[in-house]
């Protein structure tokens, strides 16, 4: 009984807002106590309203009461505090919107610490005492607090659902299982849980050897990823060493043209200065002596112009001008040629090699390709909306339903010009490239219904012969040719037969990734007409050639 009366004080000195004993206690004009703070803040909540209430009675105030503390109260609840009275429970122990609730407290209720699966019925620790004081109660079965107790109250008979009918699946209480399910294959709630927990832990332990087999694949794949990273970072390094190197060479090599060009040159400057200092004092010679002959061709004096002339017509002997080859405007030009041979070869090796480089890089594959789909559902799964792009429609091609039908006319289109067109052949492609998986079905229509169904990469010619721009003629396009009566797929100009179902509709799925690609024949059923397994090395475009008769049609169709 003390304790049932601490509890009223405890309830009595506390504030209805806080929870918790009083704090500077006010009391409003209806009678309630509040602390001073928790009703003057919900008080400022209401004062958009002008109108302020008690928030136990409801009692409504105009105007807003003047609060003033009450020191008796306040008093007495520091005595009590002296003498042993706590707070009320802090308000994490009472049962939120979330939390399952005592079902024995009154007023606020308390969190329940369990449930009780005899009772149908949860308790706070306080009230689940019984259960361990009570012989009988300690049978009862405890579990976790729980809001789903009355879902093991049969609706129809209010009894606990104690049985189990593996007829219809369902659990179901005594009274059910010799009523409307007598007939039926019943067992224990409890035997029915054995057999499922058996189950459970089965399949526990398949998805826990599942995650441990994913814990490896993660732990391969970030390995796999470490050394992508290291292999990555080693080719970056070591291609730019050997790109490095490569510049060294072409300076050295530079360098070396210069140095031999430099030195040629100053040869050959000497050469011809030495050869023209010589060639000067033979002029200056041969000036001396003419003079010296003019001089003496005035002489009147016979016997002295005789004695004279054979020492002065002896002269000395001659440079030979003719050993001097002059060669005007090639003189290193040569040198120039030779350089501009080795930088478009090296231009020619750099371009053929770079594909390679980049089809190297371009293998690097972690992962294994996945499977192809085996059913329509599957392939539907990488639908891909296809439209055509009408810069590379033909002129006679009329392109409409959103650019993803087109349609072969008798007449031209007044397209601009425009250098993607093809001119040569009745031919569009896609405005998108194609990378990935992808999936996309054509709809062909007409008294011929002859259409070329395609990949190419971009840069197929887009005028010249069929061997030029023709899809499936060149080594840039792969086509399915179908017509009414036959199917026939060509590469590089080379044809291959193709059996299947005739149908107005194809499939075209393409893994730019795997180097797949499959045409299907579909109808009620899908049925592969043709595979290709190959490296495609650039992005592709899906193409359209309709190519017989005038009114022939070919739709992209909307998959969904």
């Amino acid at each position: 009984m003390a304790q049932k009366g601490v509890q009223l004080d405890r309830e009595t000195f506390s504030c209805a807002i806080c929870v918790d004993l009083l704090k500077d206690p006010v009391t409003i004009p209806c009678g309630h106590s509040y602390c001073m703070n928790c009703i003057k803040t919900h008080w400022d909540e209401e004062d958009e309203k002008n109108i302020h209430s008690c928030p136990q009675c409801r009692q409504f105030f105009i105007p807003r009461p003047v609060l003033l503390k009450n020191t008796m109260l306040a008093a007495l609840v520091e005595e009590l505090k002296k003498t042993g009275l706590q707070a009320a429970p802090a308000d994490h122990c009472y049962a939120g919107p979330e939390d399952v609730a005592c079902d024995i407290c009154t007023g606020r209720k308390l969190k329940a610490l369990k449930s009780c699966l005899v009772c149908l019925a949860s308790y706070c620790d306080k009230h689940l005492q019984p259960h361990y004081d009570v012989a009988p109660l300690k049978k009862h079965k405890l579990v976790d607090p729980s809001k789903k107790l009355q879902e093991n109250i049969c609706s129809r008979h209010d009894e606990v659902m104690k049985m189990f009918c593996r007829t219809d699946q369902q659990c179901i209480c005594y009274l059910c299982s010799v009523d409307e399910h007598k007939d039926h294959v019943t067992v224990s709630a409890a035997a029915e849980r054995t057999e499922r927990q058996r189950e459970l832990e089965v399949s526990r332990q398949n998805i826990q050897q599942r995650i441990q087999d994913r814990e490896k694949d993660v732990k391969l794949l970030q390995q796999e990823v470490e050394a992508i990273n290291r292999s990555a970072d080693k080719a970056v390094e070591d291609s730019e060493k050997i790109f490095t190197e490569l510049i060294r060479l072409m300076e050295k090599r530079s360098f070396d043209v210069k140095q031999q060009v430099r030195f040629q040159q100053e040869t050959e400057v000497s050469r011809a200065k030495e050869l023209q200092e010589k060639l000067e004092q033979e002029i200056t010679e041969l000036k001396r002596i003419d003079a010296e002959l003019e001089q003496l061709s005035r002489t009147e004096d016979h016997t002295q112009f005789l004695h004279s002339y054979p020492s002065l017509s002896r002269l000395s002997e001659s440079t030979d001008s003719s050993s001097i080859d002059i060669r005007p405007l090639s003189y290193f030009e040569d040198v120039t040629a030779a350089v501009s041979e080795v930088r478009d070869k090296l231009q020619d090796v750099l371009s053929e090699k770079w594909t390679n480089i980049s089809l190297t890089v371009t293998k690097v594959d972690v992962l294994l390709p996945q499977a192809e789909p085996k059913t329509r559902a599957g392939v539907l799964k990488y639908s891909r909306e296809i439209t055509l792009d009408p810069n590379t429609a033909h002129t006679y091609l009329l392109l409409s339903e959103g650019n993803r039908k087109a349609s072969l006319m008798s007449e031209q289109q007044s397209y601009s010009r425009h250098p993607d067109r093809f001119t040569g052949w009745w031919q569009v492609l896609s405005r998108d490239s194609l990378t990935g998986r992808c999936y996309w079905e054509v709809e062909r229509r007409g008294g011929g219904g002859r259409v070329s169904l395609a990949v190419t990469y971009k840069n197929i010619s887009r005028a010249g012969s069929w061997n030029e721009c023709g899809f499936g003629f060149n080594d840039k396009s792969w086509a399915l040719y179908c017509d009414n009566n036959s199917y026939n797929f060509w590469y590089n100009n080379v044809q291959t037969p193709v059996s299947g179902p005739r149908s107005s509709r194809v499939g075209v799925y393409l893994d730019h990734r795997a180097g797949i690609l499959s045409f299907y024949s579909i109808s009620e059923t899908m049925t592969l007409l043709h595979r290709v397994q190959t490296t495609f090395t650039q992005p592709l475009y899906a193409g359209l050639w309709l190519y017989y008769s005038f009114g022939d049609t070919a739709e992209f169709c909307e998959l969904k």
